[in-house]
């Protein structure tokens, strides 16, 4: 069950107050710069309930991922980790906001250390069953760089860190947990190679918005410790040609229901 949600203090004029699952998370974020969106939403629907279920979300930002999991699954127990001091502030009070304090709580830290220099966390070392990970999608000095430097940093990082991400995830998961992450289509080699040798029974599912489109988004959930083959799916087609999410994502977005990346091979996305 939830604590008492704290009290629906106004946002002030720099932050807005979004609803997420059809207005059953009230979310504060910056009213410009970085701004959470269904990434984080769809990647939150594919934690699959086990008993005791203990989840890590990293790069949280305002907590849109980690709080989406924990109202659709009430027995879990969250840990959101985010480097930047602005989103953690806002990510602890839409903990509170939302009457989630006893089961969810907000780790201030740069996942790009090594977890034993990370006190909240090095306790945590092969311990969570389940890690999430939305993280940026660009790197850094290629491009443009977003002029907000929350946005900045959330959407970029340095090159060659995706690979330290999954080293964090693989540190933190314990033998035979799991791990999800959502990223660019076009950064799925990448991905799959800092997943090798650490992770197998990898499951890769893109994202495309409208059926005959190239995927712009791509689900991958992978097991440590698996041997298991990749499974490349079948992609999940967003919208309707009307411009309408279709039922199933719908679903995801509005009512929390579940998007299964289960492996097919074994049935339960754990392959051994």
């Amino acid at each position: 069950m939830s604590d008492a949600a704290a009290p629906k203090v106004p946002p002030t004029r720099d932050e807005s107050d979004d609803a997420f699952l059809g207005g059953r998370l009230q979310i504060l974020q910056p009213a410009t710069g970085y701004r959470a969106g269904i990434d984080g939403v769809l990647l939150a629907a594919t934690v699959e309930r086990e008993a005791g279920l203990q989840v890590l979300d990293l790069g949280s930002g305002v907590g849109v991922v980690g709080l989406c999991v924990a109202h659709r699954l009430p027995d879990a127990r969250i840990t959101m980790v985010e480097r930047d001091g602005q989103l953690a502030v806002l990510a602890r009070r839409n903990v509170e906001r939302n009457g989630l304090a006893a089961r969810v709580r907000v780790v201030e830290a740069d996942i790009l250390r090594p977890l034993g220099e990370v006190p909240e966390l090095a306790a945590a070392a092969e311990s969570f069953d389940q890690v999430l990970a939305n993280p940026p999608f660009h790197v850094e000095g290629r491009g443009i760089a977003a002029s907000d430097p929350v946005k900045a940093g959330a959407n970029a990082m340095p090159a060659g860190a995706l690979d330290r991400w999954v080293r964090f995830m693989a540190t933190t998961a314990r033998p035979g947990g799991r791990i999800t992450l959502i990223h660019r289509a076009e950064a799925l080699a990448e991905v799959l190679s800092a997943l090798a040798g650490r992770f197998g029974g990898t499951v890769a599912v893109p994202l495309h918005p409208r059926e005959g489109e190239p995927a712009l988004r791509v689900l991958v959930r992978a097991v440590k410790g698996s041997r298991a083959p990749l499974e490349l799916r079948p992609g999940l087609i967003l919208h309707n040609a009307d411009g309408g999410f279709r039922p199933r994502i719908a679903a995801a977005l509005r009512d929390g229901a579940a998007l299964s990346l289960r492996s097919r091979s074994t049935g339960t996305g754990e392959g051994a």
